[in-house]
C-alpha cells in the first residue's frame, strides 16, 4: 500500500491544524489500517467499526437515493467520530473532543480526505499498472492421470410397482368340465 510515512504526516498535519482532534486514522474500505495515529485507542478495532459503519452508510445513501458515501458523523458524550471518503479504496475517521468545531472538522477532514485519497488511488493505478506489465507466472504442466479411469455402464433403474391395496390378486385357472 501507500507508504505509510506519507499518510501518518499528512494525519499529523491535520492534527495540528484541529487541535481538538484526539486521533486520526486511514484505513482501506475492508477496515485494514493504512496509517493512524490514535493515543489510546486500538486501531485495528476502530479500522474494523469504521468499516462495518461504513457498509451502512453506503447503503443508507443509496437506499435513499442520495449518490456515492462522503462523510459520516457520530456524536456521542464525550466527542465526534468522524468519517470521511478517502478515493475510491480509503477512508479516514477522526477522534475529536465534544468542544471542537464541527464546521471546522468537516472542512479540514474533507481536504485532508481527497489529500489521502489520492495517494492511495495513485499508489493503486501504480500496483496495477505493474500487475499488468509482469509476465503471467509459469505454469507447471498438467498431471496426466496413470490410468484412465474405467467407466461401467449405468444400471438401469429398477421400477417397482404396487398394486392397489384391499385387492387380492388369484391365479384363475381354467377348467373345462367334461
Amino acid at each position: 500500500m501507500v507508504s505509510e510515512p506519507v499518510i501518518l504526516d499528512e494525519l499529523r498535519r491535520l492534527r495540528a491544524r484541529v487541535p481538538q482532534l484526539t486521533g486520526a486514522l486511514t484505513a482501506g474500505v475492508d477496515g485494514l489500517v493504512l496509517a493512524h495515529d490514535t493515543p489510546g485507542v486500538e486501531p485495528e478495532v476502530v479500522a474494523a467499526l469504521t468499516a462495518a459503519a461504513l457498509g451502512v452508510a453506503v447503503r443508507m445513501a443509496d437506499t435513499t437515493g442520495q449518490g456515492d458515501f462522503r462523510e459520516l458523523l457520530v456524536r456521542g458524550v464525550y466527542g465526534y467520530v468522524a468519517t470521511y471518503a478517502a478515493g475510491e479504496s480509503a477512508v479516514l475517521t477522526l477522534l475529536a473532543q465534544d468542544r471542537v468545531n464541527v464546521g471546522r472538522l468537516h472542512l479540514e477532514g474533507r481536504r485532508a480526505g481527497a489529500r489521502i485519497g489520492e495517494l492511495v488511488d495513485a499508489w493503486e493505478a501504480k500496483a496495477r499498472e505493474a500487475e499488468a506489465a509482469a509476465p503471467p507466472p509459469a505454469r507447471a504442466p498438467a498431471k496426466t492421470p496413470a490410468k484412465a479411469p474405467v467407466r461401467t455402464p449405468a444400471k438401469p433403474p429398477i421400477v417397482r410397482t404396487r398394486s392397489a391395496r384391499g385387492s387380492a390378486t388369484t391365479n384363475a385357472r381354467t377348467t373345462t368340465e367334461s
